[in-house]
């Protein structure tokens, strides 16, 4: 994926005992439609009609396999949902920092910054890496 390709469009924080997919949607919702599709890699949380739809509407194709239990299934791609690691290494990455894996900060904005701070800081390694 090239530098231009990266999209960032921010992170929600939310409550431990609440569904992440319906955070995922209204972080969706931020983002503006785009021209081209591309493809969305998304995790079974999200596989839900209302979040597929949303991300439809956006012109995103998602990538995500279909809960187990799902009666009516969908194909998806297999080879682009294997890219879906790198999200997974991120947050590995993010969770190195004590204060973010442990929510050492108990105010909403301070926790923030850190882990805007975290992701500044992870990404100047990565630029600093031959």
């Amino acid at each position: 994926m090239a530098a231009s390709d990266t999209v960032i469009a921010g992170f929600l924080l939310s409550g431990g005992n609440e569904s992440d997919a319906n955070a995922g949607r209204l972080l969706l919702e931020t983002l503006d439609p785009r021209e081209t599709t591309v493809d969305l890699a998304m995790d079974r949380a999200y596989s839900d009609d209302l979040t597929r739809m949303t991300v439809w509407s956006l012109r995103y194709n998602p990538v995500v396999p279909p809960k187990r239990n799902r009666k009516k299934p969908w194909g998806h791609d297999a080879e682009a949902y294997r890219k879906r690691n790198e999200v997974e290494r991120f947050f590995r990455r993010l969770k190195t920092y004590r204060a973010v894996a442990t929510r050492y900060d108990k105010l909403d904005l301070m926790f923030s910054a850190f882990i805007w701070l975290a992701c500044i800081c992870i990404l100047l390694r990565s630029v600093n890496t031959p």
